[in-house]
């Protein structure tokens, strides 16, 4: 048992200096693409506002923002995944 933990970690090691660190991808204000995604796995329309450089409650997407309170539609759910697309791939729209 001790030998096969021992081969998984020599495996994990060798295997994170083979793959070179990629640099998170900016949107054009700025911010991470893949913060933003987080942040609207959060919640919906978090990561949206981030990438407006946060700023005051209107800059957020209202409709994600309030409709990401709805069980199962906004969170976890379809606006939940919705919402993490559009931040992943810089889009700051409220379209649903």
């Amino acid at each position: 048992m001790g030998t096969r933990i021992a081969a998984v970690l020599a495996f994990t090691f060798a295997l994170s200096l083979a793959l070179p660190a990629q640099a998170e991808r900016k949107c054009s204000g700025g911010g991470g693409a893949q913060s933003a995604m987080w942040f609207s796995i959060l919640h919906p329309g978090l990561g949206e506002w981030y990438l407006k450089g946060w700023g005051p409650f209107p800059n957020a997407p209202q409709k994600k923002f309030w409709l990401g309170f709805i069980p199962f539609y906004g969170w976890p759910g379809y606006l939940q995944i919705k919402s993490a697309t559009d931040a992943a791939n810089c889009r700051t729209n409220d379209e649903i």
